[in-house]
């Protein structure tokens, strides 16, 4: 039966004699492990072609949802972190097979007549895979993504006369958005991959013409393709798919953070292939950058297609490889520049550390059981205080103050602290080192400001240091419960252990011993306040209403030192007040632990952080 089958289904496509050409090709010079670079690159075609259909199936191309979409493939559909890998990787490793493949033909001289037009099928095929490496940059519509693809645009804009219009006509307007993500996807999933199959199948076709052109003089008589050759090429492409399997499960597929405009983003740098063009750009600053993005670019493929006519002449295939030599040199040296100079910047360091920081913690949001939110996943972050809040204290307030000595971004001002240090604000510890007379009158408190000379500095330096036990033990109760009025997420468990401590401090908040109520006021109205009320001290609404506007009788008042008042006078929104106060309070999600085996407890919880 199966032999009435191959007959029927031979006398109809004729598929035995296509077989019989394609196994017994004769190869000049019998079996050699320098002709496997074609195969290799069908074989990592053909993986790119299948992985990118399962892709194709979770991919929602949009900017709004192309992140959340790539977030699914990663890490909730069954093995797509394991299929997008492949992807990635192979994706990579068809750059560095087609420069192998065009060092082969060019030392083995496969481009001189009559294979002229192969060779310059094969420089068009090198341009669409870089075409489809660069379009599937920016697919998962990430931070990394979408600065990196703006540089690379802007490259383009610079092409004289056409420059702006070919610019347009890639973003699909005027500014990235929504549709310069959808003519990406059309070029990479569509147009690119369409041309390198018609380009592929005429290159076989021609070569198929011409024959393998191999290099003398031979060591072995002649042999067919079928089985020494196929297995050399086989063992190499499980080679390369051992490669790329280790990459994608010990290495990883990277995501960063959603694409926001409105956050630049210094990590951006193009792949590692990509990375000698932006290193040769530093050169050429300004009016010049042209030459460098345009000139140079178009002069040495100019070279390259017309290496056959050069190798024509004496001494032009020597030229050639000479050049092709000192292109791949000179782009190694550019990559390892690049590479160098980024290690050695600590400004770039940090910018990855925080992207690296972003992406994590984008992903733990989108895990969480709230989800990405219809508005997008942009609004993970921009709506986080963990992430938000930072930056708004390093732009906002790190003039005057400090969390933790630095700027809240990890930087630290040129210029001094002149307003106390927020971090760990109206906590236990926070409030204990205030009353410590060694000091309330540091740069950590009122160093900076001209309450170091005022009545709660001469409290602590002249009462509170002569103090004895019993009167520390009250002052430590008190603390207590002004810090309690915080109800801060790091002292829930304190403040809920020591609740006879807490009720006592605030019997004493109001004596004669304490004297507190003599400038704060406390859970009942105090005309004769001057000084911030304790009543809700460092609580959420208290913060809140204090940076809105601490002249407030409730705070300061006509003595308030330099505090802007950000939402009376609009410097900053209530909701970015909110965020910077959250982010003070160290109060977001965390993804709750994990509950130990046997125990009952809920999933999909939320917590504080700690």
């Amino acid at each position: 039966m199966f032999r009435s089958l191959s007959a029927w289904l031979d006398d109809r496509t004729g598929w035995k004699h296509l077989l019989q050409e394609a196994l017994f090709e004769r190869v000049p010079g019998g079996a050699r492990w320098r002709y496997i670079w074609g195969s290799t690159l069908t074989f990592t075609f053909l993986i790119q072609v299948l992985t990118g259909i399962v892709l194709w199936a979770a991919y929602s191309p949009s900017s709004q949802t192309a992140w959340e979409s790539v977030f699914y493939i990663e890490h909730v559909m069954w093995g797509g972190w394991l299929v997008r890998g492949i992807h990635h990787f192979t994706a990579q490793a068809m750059n560095v097979l087609l420069v192998l493949h065009l060092a082969q033909v060019m030392i083995d001289g496969a481009y001189r007549a009559p294979r002229e037009v192969n060779f310059w099928f094969g420089i068009a095929l090198l341009a669409v895979v870089m075409g489809l490496s660069l379009t599937g940059y920016l697919l998962p519509w990430d931070q990394k993504g979408y600065w990196a693809t703006r540089v690379a645009t802007n490259i383009v804009a610079v092409t004289p006369v056409v420059g702006p219009y070919l610019q347009q006509m890639m973003l699909g307007g005027t500014d990235y958005g929504h549709h310069t993500l959808t003519r990406f996807f059309a070029l990479h999933a569509g147009v690119l991959p369409a041309a390198l199959v018609a380009l592929t199948v005429v290159h076989i076709l021609l070569f198929r013409r011409h024959g393998i052109k191999a290099k003398e003089p031979f060591r072995k008589p002649d042999a067919y393709f079928w089985p020494d050759q196929l297995l050399k090429d086989a063992v190499a492409c499980l080679v390369i798919m051992g490669a790329v399997l280790f990459l994608a499960v010990y290495v990883g597929t990277p995501l960063d953070a959603p694409a926001d405009a409105s956050e630049p983003y210094s990590a951006a740098r193009p792949e590692w292939y990509f990375l000698f063009l932006f290193q040769m750009l530093k050169y050429f600053p300004g009016e010049t950058e042209v030459l460098g993005a345009v000139v140079l670019p178009s002069l040495t493929m100019g070279v390259l297609f017309l290496m056959p006519f050069i190798a024509r002449r004496r001494g032009g295939h020597a030229f050639n490889l000479a050049f092709l030599g000192a292109l791949v040199l000179a782009a190694s040296i550019l990559t390892i520049l690049a590479l160098r100079q980024d290690r050695n910047d600590p400004d770039f360091a940090r910018a990855v550390a925080q992207a690296r920081a972003d992406a994590a913690r984008a992903k733990e949001l989108a895990a969480a059981p709230a989800g990405i939110p219809v508005g997008g996943a942009a609004a993970l972050l921009r709506d986080d205080p963990a992430t938000r809040g930072p930056r708004l204290f390093a732009q906002h307030c790190a003039s005057c103050h400090r969390f933790g000595g630095h700027d809240g971004m990890g930087g630290t001002p040129a210029d001094a602290a002149s307003a106390p240090d927020l971090k760990d604000f109206a906590s236990r510890a926070w409030l204990t080192k205030f009353v410590d007379p060694a000091h309330v009158d540091s740069a950590d408190y009122f160093g900076g400001t001209r309450f170091k000379e005022g009545k709660m500095v001469r409290f602590v330096k002249r009462t509170v240091a002569g103090f004895n036990d019993a009167q520390k033990a009250d002052l430590a109760k008190v603390l207590k419960a002004v810090s309690a009025e915080a109800a801060l997420p790091s002292q829930r468990a304190a403040d809920a252990a020591e609740g006879s401590d807490i009720a006592a401090g605030r019997r004493l908040i109001d004596t004669e011993a304490m004297r507190c109520t003599e400038c704060h006021e406390f859970r009942k109205p105090n005309e004769n306040a001057t000084a911030p009320r304790l009543t809700g001290y460092g609580s959420r609404q208290w913060l809140i209403d204090f940076i809105g506007d601490p002249t407030s009788d409730h705070f300061y008042g006509k003595r308030n030192d330099r505090m802007p008042a950000y939402a009376r006078d609009q410097v900053i929104t209530a909701q970015e007040i909110a965020q910077l106060t959250d982010w003070l309070r160290r109060d977001w999600y965390v993804t709750p632990p994990a509950p130990a085996p046997g125990s009952d407890s809920g999933a999909g919880a939320s917590a504080s952080a700690p």
